[in-house]
């Protein structure tokens, strides 16, 4: 136990951390390595692979990534917002160069690879994405004459274009929603919520009319007609669990579910521990995001404000997006629960993003203080 009377980062850190935040990132990833035993070993022996063979690889993702996100968690916002720069300028050049040297997975180039290692840049912008849109907006609402709305439009406009020309539409609505909550907390005016509206409704129409993928997914989701096993089966599995699942390495269905270890262990969970385990878990994305936000709320400093709102959004939405499609209220589309699914860009990702929340939540009674005095006495709070 370290002791109050200790000076030092450690020490700093382990008194100054959101211990609830934590809890609930170290709570989720053991959730996720658990249902690794129950989700993995069916499709690894489809593939010809060892039973436990995804298991070893998740256990392996698990260390560099709660390294990643304790590293992270040392960090000053200040420190944050330089880390998130050189994120996204690293990310979004592996996007351009994914365009042309990426692997093709399932008609979609998102992967690149480097050393052997199979890594997705989309992953890795989100966060960092979050972070410099939150700097550009507070940078606005501190000073009104820099244009920090207006770059981040640009930037919003860049990422978009990279996403939807590997093609990617679920990371696009993803990115979209959390830039456009942001956006909302910014004071974006109503003209220009119109007119991103629009914009985003035209966007979907032109990628329902160009893009066949696109097109059939949302056609078997309000029809039911077409290839629908992935979807049926995972209804299945969560119909078969009813309310407390049929204990662990009982489940039948998950055996037959083709991504039953990335975006459908919702289901695996629902039919292996039932569906109050699944309300648990829904429960702990939605303490996730309530903290955040409520964080938020109280938060003075217009950046960490806006950061720690959008970081969260994104783990909420995102786990909605893939807790949706798992129920079949959502169009199939290839996206993990943060923290839970197997996937290693995912994960490492998603600790980033989790590192950046627990390192501006964390408690700075002095920094505090002195916002408080200088927002008393009409001066204003200092930007990081």
């Amino acid at each position: 136990m370290v002791s109050r009377a200790e000076r030092g980062p450690v020490a700093d850190w382990f008194w100054t951390i959101d211990r609830f935040f934590l809890a609930t990132f170290i709570l989720l990833m053991g959730v996720g390595f658990m249902l690794s035993f129950a989700a993995s070993p069916a499709v690894a022996e489809r593939i010809g692979l060892d039973s436990f063979h995804f298991v070893r690889r998740h256990a392996l993702f698990l260390l560099p990534s709660l390294a990643v996100m304790v590293g992270i968690s040392f960090l000053s916002p200040r420190q944050v917002r330089r880390a998130a720069i050189l994120l996204l300028a690293g990310s979004l050049g592996m996007m351009v160069l994914v365009l042309f040297v990426g692997e093709q997975v399932k008609g979609s180039m998102r992967w690149i690879s480097i050393a052997g290692i199979s890594i997705q840049p989309s992953e890795f912008m989100k966060p960092a994405f979050v972070v410099v849109c939150a700097w550009l907006f507070s940078e606005h609402a501190r000073q009104p004459e820099i244009p920090g709305n207006l770059f981040a439009i640009l930037l919003f406009g860049i990422v978009g274009a990279l996403l939807v020309a590997q093609p990617d539409l679920g990371q696009t609505i993803l990115t979209t929603a959390v830039w456009g909550g942001m956006f909302f907390m910014a004071g974006m005016p109503w003209l220009w919520i119109i007119l991103l509206g629009g914009a985003a409704l035209g966007g979907f129409f032109v990628a329902y009319t160009m893009l066949p993928h696109v097109a059939a997914r949302i056609d078997k989701f309000l029809t039911g007609e077409g290839d629908t096993f992935q979807m049926d089966t995972a209804r299945e599995a969560i119909i078969r669990g009813d309310w407390f699942g049929r204990g662990p390495g009982e489940g039948i269905v998950k055996r037959i579910i083709p991504d039953s270890h990335t975006d459908f262990v919702f289901s695996v969970a629902a039919e292996e521990f039932g569906i109050v385990f699944c309300m648990v878990i829904v429960l702990i994305f939605a303490f996730l995001v309530m903290r955040g936000l409520n964080h938020a709320f109280r938060e003075r400093n217009d950046f960490n404000r806006f950061a720690v709102a959008g970081l969260v959004l994104q783990i909420g939405i995102q786990s909605m997006i893939n807790i949706g499609v798992n129920l079949e209220l959502l169009p199939a589309k290839g996206m993990t629960l943060p923290l839970i699914s197997y996937g290693g860009s995912s994960m490492v990702a998603i600790c980033v993003t989790a590192g950046f929340i627990l390192a501006l939540t964390r408690h700075r009674p002095e920094k505090r203080a002195v916002e408080r005095s200088l927002f008393r006495s009409g001066i204003g709070v200092p930007a990081e």
